[in-house]
């Protein structure tokens, strides 16, 4: 076994010769030559060709001649005398005839004689074995080399510390094989030139192809040996397993009474002792490369389409001889069966070659409905959501001429699509349409109904459908792991409607764990962690919701599709706890300018893009955002599953006073959660966005209806009652009415469920509405200590509370005598009035705002007090730093805060 060896100018120096870099076997028997060069030894010297043999038993002799012992470097002719102080040195042995060997054998066995014979693994002919055992002991094996070698062989070619990238280029392409190592190297050095040496270092600049020259070279010497081995390494060079049961029929070779398969473990052993094959018996890859290139392109062709033909009559493996024969314009019968084999097993590995095989087919003469249905399956496993419709559409317009697995294939590939692009409710009629034509068949699909039957308010059969015959696990079904997965999301989505919120969380949570291992998650209209974090997100588990994304993001559940999803619901999830700045890093990731996003995404995407601006009070980009949302809002139905993000719309469309836009799809959500029962998971966030649009309409009869429903939802969850306990103070803040107490509860209640924003809010709106100087210093405090207690992997957030300039709800005051809106200016708590340094630490806090470019009053709201009180701690700033303008102002601001964090 090979080791790591020291690469610097030193170890070169140490080095005898490049045979002896990076091979320690060979380095210790150097030195124990060099140490008693005299000694009686015999050393077999096993290796395949290119190994370097013959340049060890050169550096070998040269230091046996410098200790004083005569080397004959070859066995003398019959009868000739051998002197027994000499040291015989005998490479390639194997070529040797057998009485030549029988010779050697018989000098072996003396006294008082050095011998170091070497030879390749292969023939291993008796009188070899012979020889083997007379030499004694175990025999010298030169391998390959491991990465230390191959960067001892590199420093040797450099004279200096080969680079790193060098180093795993040639490891990566040679398999370690020393012959091929030092030819790599040599070409690399040679192709780059004295003057761009220095580009080896550099990631990046090495090419992904051998030089030509040297490919030329290695493809020239494999055609120069026997026929039948050189046949053999092209097969594995065009893709062929080491399975006799291919390679007898493949190569032409006898397959009677087991000759074939002993043939074959000959000429593997032979190409093996050659040096063009591992230990494992693999091609490395610039040998395929060479051999690959000197191949004729029609004999390539044959023998891909001979090697596939043999993979498909015995049941094998046929995707690599199918993608072998992309491009090559391969077309019939036979062509066509290979292509459409290779890309059903593309499908099921999760290959994205699938598509493009499947396309193949078709031109060579497949029958494009034939395939259409499993086309349209790799396409929406690949992304590709318009050419799955297309296929899906297809076989579904010619109903009467497929087979009926194939109807329920492509009814469920559109069902998903429809989902993916907001149209649940017609997703929900494919479904009703497949139960009704395909009847029993519609067992592996039936359960993916329920999701869209309760998203659009189809309780009752989503019911029947759980308690009907096609059930995964009951009989005509086996209980994979898909079949699981189904019927726990199935169950997860009725739970959250009909039964208990937990329950229906820890299902669906199940669900998308047992989908990781299967790219089938695709074919459903929702992935179970998209549902499992919708839920969480509803009861407040905010830590569950994003441990289940990040999970699938990992493991890239639901394929490309459902990715953009996933990252969508992560950015919602940061907005919730105050991570604003991870959430526009999210939505810039999920939703880039030029992608244009499916109508479900785009509306999530939209809302989540209103949210951020409404928070941040940046009217500025609110607008636009709220264009987009139009948009978004216009292409999607309402379902069950986008209430959510209809809320946050809700709130933003009554600020800019364009409610109409949202008003319908209100209804329609009423409607549809009527439908449903009323259940408390879904119906309490968006009666929470809804009672925050009516307080900014001031409509006090509006905001105390939501806050009843709200009340009545109580019981549901600790988030349901979060929500109430808060719901019921917003709606005495709108008289004035302020409990400091119990806001401060109901603010830490809301925090408490993943609503840190929103918690921060009620206490700071209920600070500047009380007249009591100590509840309002205990709400400041409170609204403060939510701020700063965001999630740590996120950057810290700068809660904002809304005004009516900026979109955010803003409880309206009305004209109550003896009432204030807003605390005096000089009420900021004497503490902040003092700190280290010329600036107090609240001073640093707004000269940072200030520095952001924030109005006095988008400060006040972003700490909490009044923009009179900004103005005051600015003018403050002003005369203690001697500032005669604005501008100076700022640049002695920017010297001590340094630079803005955003």
């Amino acid at each position: 076994m090979t080791t790591r060896t020291p690469v610097g100018p030193e170890s070169i120096r140490t080095e005898p010769d490049a045979a002896l870099a990076g091979t320690t076997a060979a380095r210790r028997l150097y030195r124990e030559i060099v140490a008693d060069p005299a000694s009686d030894r015999r050393i077999d010297v096993v290796a395949p060709g290119g190994h370097g043999k013959t340049v060890l038993l050169d550096t070998l002799a040269t230091a046996l001649r410098a200790g004083g012992v005569p080397v004959l470097r070859a066995l003398p002719g019959a009868g000739e005398p051998v002197d027994p102080a000499a040291a015989l040195i005998v490479d390639d042995a194997h070529l040797l005839t057998g009485p030549d060997l029988v010779r050697l054998c018989e000098l072996a066995t003396g006294s008082g004689r050095q011998m170091i014979v070497a030879h390749r693994p292969w023939p291993r002919t008796p009188e070899m074995a012979a020889l083997g055992a007379a030499l004694a002991g175990p025999p010298l094996v030169l391998g390959p080399l491991d990465r230390g070698g191959v960067a001892a062989r590199a420093a040797l070619a450099l004279r200096e510390r080969p680079p790193a990238a060098l180093v795993d280029h040639v490891a990566r392409q040679t398999a370690g094989l020393p012959g091929l190592v030092d030819r790599l190297i040599a070409a690399l050095i040679e192709q780059a030139g004295p003057a761009d040496r220095a580009r080896l270092a550099q990631p990046g600049s090495l090419p992904d192809e051998a030089p030509a020259a040297l490919i030329q070279q290695i493809g020239y010497t494999v055609y120069g040996l026997e026929r039948r081995v050189r046949e053999l390494l092209v097969a594995f060079a065009l893709g062929a397993p080491r399975d006799a049961e291919v390679l007898v029929p493949l190569l032409g070779l006898a397959d009677s009474a087991g000759g074939g398969i002993d043939e074959v473990e000959e000429l593997v052993e032979e190409a093996r002792a050659a040096g063009y094959l591992t230990a494992e018996g693999r091609l490395a890859p610039l040998v395929a490369a060479a051999i690959t290139a000197r191949t004729p392109t029609a004999r390539r062709l044959e023998l891909r389409r001979t090697l596939a033909e043999i993979e498909i009559d015995r049941g094998g493996s046929v995707l690599e001889a199918a993608r072998g024969l992309l491009g090559t314009g391969a077309t019939g019968a036979r062509a066509a069966e290979v292509f459409t084999a290779g890309a059903d097993e593309a499908v099921r590995v999760g290959s994205p070659a699938a598509g493009e095989l499947y396309a193949a087919a078709v031109q060579a003469g497949a029958p494009a409905l034939r395939v259409a249905a499993r086309r349209a399956e790799a396409a929406v496993l690949a992304g590709d959501l318009d050419l799955a419709l297309d296929q899906a559409d297809h076989v579904l317009s010619a109903v009467d001429q497929v087979e009926t697995e194939d109807a329920v294939l492509a009814g469920t590939v559109a069902a998903a699509v429809l989902a993916h692009r907001g149209l649940l409710g017609r997703s929900a009629e494919l479904y009703r349409w497949m139960g009704g034509a395909a009847g029993p068949a519609l067992g592996t699909a039936a359960v993916l109904a329920v999701p869209a039957l309760i998203g659009t308010g189809a309780l009752d059969e989503a019911r029947d459908v759980l308690r009907g015959p096609a059930v995964p696990g009951r009989p005509g079904r086996p209980p994979t792991l898909l079949a699981g997965a189904e019927e726990l999301t199935a169950k997860g989505v009725y739970d959250s409607v009909a039964g208990s919120p937990t329950a229906a969380l820890s299902q669906l949570t199940r669900a998308a764990a047992l989908l990781e291992s299967s790219n089938r998650a695709a074919l459903l209209p929702d992935t179970p962690a998209a549902l499992a974090a919708l839920v969480a997100i509803h009861c407040g588990e905010l830590d569950v919701a994003q441990s289940v994304l990040e999970r699938a993001v990992q493991v890239r559940l639901g394929g490309k599709a459902a990715a953009t999803r996933h990252r969508l619901l992560l950015g919602w999830i940061a907005l919730f706890r105050g991570a604003t700045t991870t959430a526009r890093s999210l939505l810039a990731v999920a939703s880039p300018r030029e992608v244009r996003l499916e109508p479900r995404d785009e509306l999530l995407a939209a809302a989540l893009e209103v949210a951020l601006a409404r928070r941040a009070g940046d009217l500025a980009s609110l607008m636009p955002a709220w264009g987009r949302a139009r948009e978004a809002i216009v292409r999607h139905p309402v379902d069950l599953f986008v209430l959510q993000p209809l809320g946050e719309l809700a709130i933003a469309a009554t600020r800019l006073r364009e409610s109409s836009w949202v008003r319908p799809h209100l209804d329609e959500a009423a409607s549809l959660l009527t439908r449903l029962g009323d259940p408390a998971l879904w119906s309490a966030p968006l009666h929470w966005s809804e009672l925050h649009a009516a307080i900014l309409a001031e409509s006090r009869e509006a905001a105390g209806r939501h806050a009843e429903a709200l009340a009545a939802a109580a019981d549901g969850s600790r988030y349901t009652a979060a929500l109430a306990a808060a719901a019921l103070h917003w709606v005495r803040l709108m008289d004035s009415d302020v409990d400091a107490e119990a806001v401060e509860a109901a603010a830490r209640g809301l925090h408490a469920v993943g609503l840190s924003w929103e918690g921060g809010k009620l206490a700071g709106q209920a600070a500047i509405r009380t007249r009591d100087r100590k509840a309002m210093s205990a709400l400041l405090g409170c609204a403060r200590a939510l701020q700063s207690s965001g999630p740590a992997a996120a950057p810290a957030p700068r809660p904002a509370t809304d005004t009516g300039s900026t979109g955010v709800p803003v409880i309206p005051v009305p004209a109550t005598p003896g009432r204030h809106p807003a605390p005096a200016a000089d009420a900021a708590p004497a503490a902040e009035q003092n700190g280290d340094g010329p600036l107090s630490e609240r001073e640093r806090e707004v000269a940072t705002l200030v520095l952001d470019g924030l109005t006095y009053k988008q400060i006040g709201e972003q700490l909490f007090i009044s923009a009179k009180t900004v103005e005051h701690h600015v003018a403050r700033m002003r005369q203690r730093l001697g500032s005669s303008s604005r501008g100076e102002l700022f640049a002695q601001l920017r010297q001590i805060v340094g630079p803005t964090a955003e």
